[in-house]
């Protein structure tokens, strides 16, 4: 208000992205020697899903003969990996505290986790794990970790050191994948006769690109493969992420397919994936009216009850101009009558109703009709 005086007038600034990308473009020409880039998608999966650290939980169990450890691990997909080991020499709850704490830390290193959430039931070893580390107060230690899940000592063996020797079963999944790797890498088949049948059948469709397994589509697009814990990230981003929609089944598989992925079970994935989805159970278009029995209408002679319908515009129209058709059906007989119409009135309907029911058959004890015009 106070800048009225002054006659100021704003003036919108104008959009200037166009003639930037042109200057740019003008002073950053492309060399003519450059050559365009024949790479397929890589390795990484066309989208960022931000899972949950992982989550590591320490305790100690000190007595008199001796001391032990426990560390549990849970992974973003909400799976426990339990550890236990014995320490060999004598020492308190707190020292037994801060090993197991870097037992875990090392094997969190050995494993590759990088994001990680900690929690211990010692204020004092929570409080100072920081400075502990940083100053590197004790030597570091080497924890191997090998097949087997939570065994402190190795049965039948002698002259093996197990101290400290962290075990952990791994559980080896069949991936679809790799009998067609290596067809295509080594031409080695499985002993199975149908099954070599099968991929020599398949083969001709994939290709194994930089590490990579791609399948050729209908149309002539590429599509990388992904491996069942591939496929369900992929669904759930495409079903429920930042630019999904809960689709049905059928559209959620267009989704990912266009997204450039497949693997052999994605149809049936992505219907079972959509049926489990929570918020599409809680939000569906449900009908929450109660079941009722049907009440069938029966006629019991005819020409008692008739339904009345119109059926148009038509396109093109008759040659004397007629774009309706008005009809009607006994319930008993099926016969019918229809007249074509040039528009619909109420005279047109009316005068239908008495020359050509009414004046032939009687009057109908009812006449069904769509309510429409």
């Amino acid at each position: 208000m106070l800048l009225k005086q002054y006659d100021l007038v704003f003036m919108p600034q104008k959009a200037v992205k166009g003639q930037a990308i042109a200057d740019f473009f003008a002073d950053h020409p492309v060399p003519a020697e450059w050559k365009i880039s024949d790479d397929l998608q890589g390795e990484e999966i066309f989208y960022v899903d931000v899972l949950p650290p992982w989550q590591m939980y320490f305790d100690d169990a000190a007595r008199q003969d001796g001391a032990g450890a426990g560390v549990v691990f849970v992974t973003p997909q909400n799976h426990l990996m339990p550890y236990a080991f014995t320490l060999t020499q004598l020492c308190t709850k707190n020292m037994a505290e801060y090993q197991a704490l870097k037992l875990g830390l090392q094997m969190a290193i050995e494993i590759g986790v990088r994001d990680m959430d900690i929690y211990g039931d010692s204020k004092l070893v929570v409080n100072q794990v920081l400075a502990t580390l940083a100053l590197g107060a004790e030597e570091s230690m080497k924890v191997p970790v090998c097949n087997g899940w939570v065994v402190s000592t190795l049965e039948g063996e002698e002259n093996v050191d197990t101290t400290n020797m962290i075990c952990v079963y791994t559980v080896d999944e069949d991936d679809w994948r790799q009998p067609i790797i290596d067809f295509l890498d080594h031409q080695k088949l499985p002993d199975d006769p149908r099954q070599k049948v099968e991929i020599r059948r398949r083969a001709p469709k994939f290709i194994h690109y930089k590490g990579t397994l791609y399948r050729r589509s209908f149309s002539g697009q590429w599509l990388r493969c992904l491996s069942k814990d591939e496929a369900t990230e992929a669904m759930h981003e495409a079903h429920s992420g930042i630019y999904g929609a809960h689709q049905s089944g059928p559209k959620l598989h267009d989704r990912v397919k266009r997204m450039g992925y497949y693997w052999p079970t994605m149809v049936q994935d992505c219907m079972d994936f959509a049926k489990k989805c929570e918020p599409c159970q809680f939000y569906a278009n449900f009908i929450h009216q109660p079941p009722e029995p049907l009440h069938p209408t029966v006629s019991s002679w005819p020409f008692e009850a008739w339904g009345l319908d119109v059926v148009g515009s038509l396109t093109p129209k008759a040659s004397n101009g007629h774009e309706y058709i008005l009809a009607a059906t006994d319930y008993f007989s099926k016969w019918a009558e229809a007249i074509t119409l040039r528009e619909v009135n109420k005279e047109n309907v009316v005068d239908f109703i008495r020359t050509q029911i009414i004046y032939r058959y009687g009057v109908p004890k009812r006449i069904t009709t769509d309510n429409g015009k």
